[in-house]
């Protein structure tokens, strides 16, 4: 007797559902004849009439027709565009509530990939924002041309639609005026937007940062070729209509590629990067640096680590996935010596470069990767008390977490934006370390994301 996976639930398919969790991309969770179904835009505790878009094995996803129950904390979202942009999951969902959720989300994550007994961690209330509107640094907007208009924006959700977005509620305000008056200027000098399917134009994307605590600003046209019709007037009429743009930067990407940067940057006007100010420390950031996107929950996270880290002044730290060397540097003046690394040469010059503005001496960075350096470190008789690992979403490195394991530094702290590499990772470091505690930190509010800092103790 073959053994077959029945499909209960089929494609188009109208049907009730009680909605029991929010998933880790923000949707809402439900079973149907213990099949899970997600359904974007649904919450917990509602009961919704659902039509099934598409059916897998394992699960099925479904959109909302009806909802019957409404959950008592389900709020109007305030974009206007906030149902097809994507780039927010939970504007319909009230702010504390959703800080609540996205501890959930967490514990969810320990449970399914982790042998932890989930109960007994200690898991704090997720720290959140006092203003949670109009707090990221920075823009990356496509741009594309549309009967003579030239747009700029994310893609709608599973399409190639571009939102043309002139206002963000997440965004601060200054990016999003200096985006609009730069697109508006590329279509008042005509000059050529790259198409996605002709390959055919030269502007790809504008990024806007801003400097929040200083109020600089830099713009960076992203293009196909090196060749930028025009660029005088550009420059000109940017500078004219943005004075507090102090940085205008091309940087060249022509491959067909989902990468937003390409390997050349050359600075068109002003300086090449701007000053951010994080707490008593300031940071030159060049075009491509990454940096965290909401300053002012950075210096409020970056508290956490330096609580977890409980520092006495002769602490030997490492400081992996350093970038531009801000964790190691909020760290600093408590520690007897950090060593940083990270495998953009350029944030590594940044960071040596901000140590050496803020007069630090105890600072060593080098490029690489740190499961490459750190054991020959070791090796030289140099070992760690603390490592600090802050990685991409992905987690961390196989060979990292081996290094780790090898090394046995008396406490690790991880930085995580990603709770499901985090349970995977913290899984993995349990054969050695005790996870102490995690914090929560609500670095993006109205996404489903959220951080945590981590302490873990060599047992």
């Amino acid at each position: 007797m073959r053994n077959e996976q029945t499909v209960t639930i089929k494609p188009n398919q109208t049907f009730p559902l009680t909605i029991k969790r929010l998933g880790i991309n923000g949707e809402g969770v439900g079973y149907f004849k213990k099949q899970v179904v997600f359904v974007p835009g649904a919450l917990p505790g509602e009961e919704v009439v659902v039509e099934a878009t598409k059916v897998q094995p394992k699960y099925a996803e479904a959109k909302i027709k009806k909802i019957r129950i409404q959950s008592p904390y389900r709020v109007k979202p305030l974009c206007p565009v906030y149902d097809i942009c994507g780039g927010c999951q939970l504007q319909h969902l009230r702010y504390d509530q959703q800080l609540k959720e996205k501890r959930d989300i967490v514990i969810q994550s320990l449970e399914r990939h982790t042998k932890l007994k989930v109960d007994q961690l200690d898991i704090r209330a997720t720290i959140g924002m006092d203003e949670p509107w109009g707090y990221r640094n920075k823009s990356s907007f496509q741009v594309a041309e549309k009967n003579g208009k030239v747009l700029a924006g994310l893609y709608g959700i599973n399409s190639h639609e571009l939102i043309d977005i002139d206002n963000c509620a997440v965004q601060h305000s200054q990016t999003t005026e200096v985006t609009v008056k730069v697109k508006r200027i590329l279509e008042d000098l005509n000059i050529p937007i790259y198409n996605e399917k002709t390959k055919q134009g030269i502007v790809r994307t504008i990024v806007t940062r801003v400097g929040v605590q200083t109020g600089e600003l830099q713009v960076v046209i992203i293009t196909s070729q090196k060749e930028l019709p025009k660029t005088e007037i550009l420059v000109e009429e940017i500078q004219k209509q943005l004075p507090n743009v102090k940085s205008i930067v091309q940087n060249i990407n022509g491959q067909k590629t989902s990468l937003i940067f390409g390997e050349e940057t050359k600075a068109l006007a002003g300086k090449e990067f701007i000053q951010e100010t994080l707490g008593d420390l300031s940071f030159e950031l060049s075009a491509r640096t990454f940096f965290q996107l909401n300053p002012l929950q950075t210096v409020v996270l970056y508290n956490e680590v330096k609580k977890a880290a409980g520092l006495t002044g002769d602490e030997k730290v490492v400081d992996a996935y350093c970038g531009v060397g801000t964790i190691g540097l909020w760290l600093a003046d408590q520690a007897g010596e950090i060593r940083g690394m990270d495998v953009i040469p350029e944030s590594i010059a940044d960071a040596k470069k901000n140590a050496k503005r803020h007069g630090f001496s105890n600072t060593k960075y080098v490029p690489g990767k740190a499961e490459e350096i750190l054991p020959k470190w070791v090796k030289k008789g140099w070992k760690p008390d603390v490592i600090v690992v802050d990685p991409p979403r992905t987690g961390l490195d196989h060979q990292l977490i081996q290094t780790i394991l090898e090394v046995e530094p008396k406490k690790l702290i991880y930085v995580s934006c990603n709770p499901s590499t985090l349970a995977k990772d913290l899984q993995a470091l349990s054969k050695k370390f005790d996870v102490k505690y995690i914090q929560p930190v609500d670095m993006f509010p109205q996404t489903a994301h959220v951080e945590c800092v981590s302490q873990l103790i060599v047992r």
